[in-house]
């Protein structure tokens, strides 16, 4: 076929809609689960959807996404939220981001965070350090580091957070300490708001849905049940089976166990890329919350967050907690991985509260070397007429909807 496309989640099922709008029939998605989706999925959880690979919404600023997808699922089927996230610190609970609502916290912990902040050395003109626990205290202070920053970082990411790199960080809100102490004395909050803002959520339906419906309009274009195993990058060959001129990939690097014609720098490199598992549980207890999703840092707690579904989710109750697979203790954790590697669904299983999943692939690491490692390797297989593309194809923590326009950008170079 023309076009080879490796995974159905939301690059691929996006990639392969856009080729169609424009006219192209010639190609075949490959995807390794029973269903369409990644990532993305949902199932039924005491009557109403859960999203199995954690949180997922729908960004409502890109209007070019929104108008894609609406194609499929249109607007009328989608509730609109302004966004509720808070962050449990100590005694307080307040809004997300932390820098920005220290104003709800008391009145000695605000006096405690806006000295921390004042003396953070961005703000006293050091030097920026380079490893990402140094940065975390240059950038935001001794008192947002260590009760939240850190401790949050090493739930989701891992103990050794200097294995991470911090040319991925400037993304984080700049703590000026002027604006968090007119934030303060106003009792407002100052700043850019975080992603999701305001998002979108289906009425009816988990998140999952969306993507099944792009998958149904493929029809038998998607060939279910195939993990790509094999790649032969000098003859664009998977599985000695499937040929295309060009192949997108849009499945982890690192979940492709056999490669034919990379040198073995590239295989080192390949072996290098990072990435957590989460385990979603879903407990059935309704809380006394207005918030669509909560962040914890306590590690007392095995989750990092929690999604209140029965605040975005009509009819429904409970809620999900995610939690950093090498934290869970409720399962035998090595064999676990070991199943889902091996699965064509993320590992189920009941705890003693409710059911589980557990996703092998959830976040990739922003580890130190990972963009070199990634630019030199994209461009490699771009080379051979192989193109990566979204979270896993270019290895970049993308939320949903960019990796829909990065589809949307791809497919319509390809169709020039």
């Amino acid at each position: 076929m023309k076009y080879l496309i490796l995974g159905a989640g939301p690059a691929g099922l996006s990639l392969a809609n856009r080729l169609l709008q424009n006219g192209i029939e010639d190609f075949l998605v490959i995807e390794k689960e029973k269903e369409a989706g990644g990532l993305c999925r949902s199932r039924e959880a005491d009557g109403s959807p859960l999203d199995i690979g954690g949180g997922h919404f729908l960004d409502v600023k890109n209007r070019r996404v929104l108008d894609f997808l609406f194609h499929f699922m249109p607007e009328a089927m989608w509730d609109e939220y302004d966004r509720d996230s808070r962050i449990v610190v100590g005694n307080n609970t307040i809004n997300s981001p932390i820098e920005a609502n220290i104003w709800q916290m008391s009145l000695n912990n605000q006096v405690e965070y806006l000295k921390s902040i004042a003396v953070a050395g961005c703000n006293l003109g050091k030097e920026m350090p380079e490893k990402f626990v140094d940065w975390i205290y240059w950038k935001l202070g001794d008192k947002i580091a260590e009760d939240y920053m850190i401790p949050y970082n090493r739930k989701m990411f891992g103990e050794n957070l200097n294995e991470l790199g911090t040319y991925w960080l400037n993304k984080l809100p700049n703590v000026s300490f002027e604006e968090t102490l007119i934030s303060c004395l106003e009792r407002k909050a100052y700043g850019t708001q975080p992603g999701h803002a305001r998002f979108f959520y289906p009425k009816e339906y988990g998140y999952g849905e969306i993507w099944l419906r792009l998958a149904e309009r493929l029809g038998d274009r998607i060939r279910y049940g195939e993990r790509a195993e094999k790649l032969d990058v000098d003859n664009c060959i998977v599985n000695d089976t499937y040929k295309g001129d060009c192949i997108v990939n849009t499945v982890p690097w690192t979940d492709i166990k056999e490669y034919k014609g990379v040198s073995e720098e590239y295989l080192k490199d390949i072996e290098a890329l990072k990435y957590t598992s989460v385990v979603i549980e879903y407990i059935g207890e309704k809380l006394d919350t207005k918030a669509h999703w909560i962040y914890y840092p306590d590690p007392g707690l095995s989750y990092h967050r929690i999604l209140v579904r029965h605040n975005f989710c009509p009819g429904s109750k409970g809620y999900w907690t995610e939690t950093n697979l090498t934290r869970y203790d409720k399962i035998d954790k090595s064999a676990s991985v070991s199943n889902n590697s091996e699965s064509s669904d993320p590992l189920t299983g009941i705890s003693d509260k409710g059911r589980y999943y557990i996703n092998e692939y959830a976040y990739p690491l922003n580890t130190i070397g990972k963009e070199e490692i990634m630019q030199h390797l994209l461009a490699f297989m771009k080379g051979r007429n192989i193109i990566g593309l979204g979270r896993w194809g270019e290895w970049q923590h993308y939320n949903s909807d960019v990796v829909v326009d990065r589809a949307l950008t791809l497919a319509d170079e390809l169709s020039r």
